[in-house]
């Protein structure tokens, strides 16, 4: 090779690598693909889905920790081996996890579902799966720049005694309400399921390759055209969802487009919407909504647009949008009051069923509190008045209604033992209260023998057993007074 030509490539080199600026972070992913289920039917895609995102992610910069078909213990095993790698690496590190394969929600909690599970009935899906909390709380735990999780996990419940009852698809995760720095992405949006597609990858992995394969885009941009493009691949039956609390710029492959200072996403009104979309045509509007996501533009358009097919899609996509919010916040709050109103305004959702159960075993839990309440105002002395704020008992076992022992005991009386002259102070010159009579069946009884070492012979007795556990703001679903246990 000639010193010129030499030259030439050297030029062109530094030109390539100057619109693609150094990576000034670490960049670690985890990356798992869910097939091979082993009690439902496999999903061709989603190892297809994951060998794809792993070349992409290498690609982009980023170390790749990579796994298949997943047992739950392994799938736990991956999770921590990953948030050790990303100790080491430090806090300058983007951590982000694609996962492909199935996941639900049971009693408002998300779980992403090992290869190995086999449901027979919901309380199955917490003892077997895995809660995607306990990961975002996982990965939390740990110092990074930012965290990005990306779900292809919104497929068709395949457990059919359980599908009736557990609501559909997944539910909603507020990234602003979690750590910043977080930014979550769904194949669809919260209470809708996704296609698995008939080609070698889901229609969200594929718009998301295509997507973030282009040099400088911002994440929020490249998301944004994924939900175009999967909406159009899909006639409008699946339309992707991301929330973020991101703070600086990310983009899959670096470049250019990148620089500059980080706009200021500025949140639209209905009637802004509104004078935007009025007069355009429909399918144009109807793209310009799916990009933006948002409840208010959707709200404007069903406003503007009634005719088939957008009309009726966005007005789906709108009323499970507002059934999933009003879920999530009575789920948050997670009192029986908040059940019972979202039971008010959705009474035949498909979460209506799991609504009833949370707010029936909340309302049994306060009564069970105001029952102890009760006993132990009446041993104490006092009025047996509840307290203004009740202590859950969360270890305890109350007959039922037909058993005669359900009435709760009087207290028992305390009886001061005689104590002899020569001990203790001094009698006190009261007058004695009178004797009774002793009956002729009546037995003095001064001091009862103990029965031969090998006799037993057990006493009268009686005892109410009562665990007080703390169930403020820790407990299971349900399991405590309002407040939840330790979520993202």
């Amino acid at each position: 090779m000639s010193r010129r030509s030499l030259l030439h490539l050297l030029v062109a080199a530094i030109i390539l690598l100057s619109g693609y600026p150094a990576l000034a972070e670490n960049r670690l992913a985890l990356v798992i693909g869910q097939s091979a289920y082993r009690s439902v039917p496999a999903l061709p895609n989603p190892a297809n889905d994951a060998r794809a995102m792993t070349q992409l992610l290498s690609d982009s910069g980023f170390e790749v920790l990579a796994a298949s078909d997943l047992s739950q213990d392994q799938l736990r095993q991956k999770v921590s081996e990953f948030a050790g790698q990303l100790a080491t690496k430090g806090p300058d590190t983007v951590a982000l996890v694609f996962y492909a394969g199935h996941g639900l929600q049971i009693d408002g909690e998300n779980y992403l579902v090992p290869v190995d599970i086999d449901v027979k009935r919901e309380a199955d899906i917490p003892i077997q799966a895995v809660r995607l909390n306990d990961i975002l709380n996982t990965l939390t735990s740990v110092p990074s720049k930012m965290r990005i999780l990306l779900l292809d996990a919104c497929r068709n419940n395949p457990f059919p005694g359980i599908n009736k009852t557990a609501g559909h698809g997944l539910a909603i995760i507020d990234a602003k309400t979690g750590s910043p720095g977080t930014f979550v992405s769904f194949s669809t949006s919260p209470g809708a399921e996704a296609e698995d597609g008939n080609g070698s990858d889901s229609p969200y992995t594929t718009a998301l390759l295509a997507a973030a394969r282009q040099p400088g885009l911002p994440i929020e941009e490249t998301l944004k055209r994924v939900r175009l493009s999967v909406n159009r691949a899909t006639d409008g039956r699946q339309t992707p969802w991301d929330s973020s609390s991101l703070t600086e710029d990310f983009s899959f492959l670096v470049g250019s487009a990148a620089a500059g200072p980080r706009p200021v996403a500025t949140k639209r009104k209905v009637d802004d919407w509104t004078r935007q979309l009025q007069g355009k045509p429909v399918e144009v509007a109807n793209e310009m909504i799916v990009g933006d996501g948002s409840e208010e533009a959707y709200e404007a358009f069903v406003a503007l647009y009634t005719q088939p097919p957008f009309g009726p899609q966005a007005r789906e996509w709108l009323d499970r949008h507002r059934r999933m919010v009003a879920w999530n916040i009575a789920v948050i709050t997670n009192t029986a009051a908040g059940y019972r109103t979202f039971l008010a305004q959705y009474p035949d959702s498909d979460l209506a069923a799991t609504a009833r159960k949370l707010e029936e075993r909340l309302r049994n839990r306060l009564n069970i509190a105001t029952a102890v309440a009760a006993v132990v105002g009446g041993a104490s002395g006092g009025s047996g008045s509840v307290p203004s704020n009740p202590i859950s008992p969360t270890n305890i076992s109350l007959p039922g209604p037909t058993c005669p022992c359900n009435a709760l005991p009087s207290p028992v009386k305390k009886v001061d033992v005689p104590k002899s002259k020569d001990s203790g102070p001094p009698k006190r010159a009261d007058k004695q209260p009178p004797k009774r009579a002793r009956g002729p069946d009546d037995d003095v009884v001064v001091y009862r023998r103990p029965p031969p070492p090998d006799i037993y012979e057990p006493g009268p007795s009686i005892g109410i057993g009562i665990g007080i556990g703390g169930g403020f703001g820790g407990g299971e679903r349900g399991g405590g007074m309002p407040g939840r246990r330790g979520g993202y």
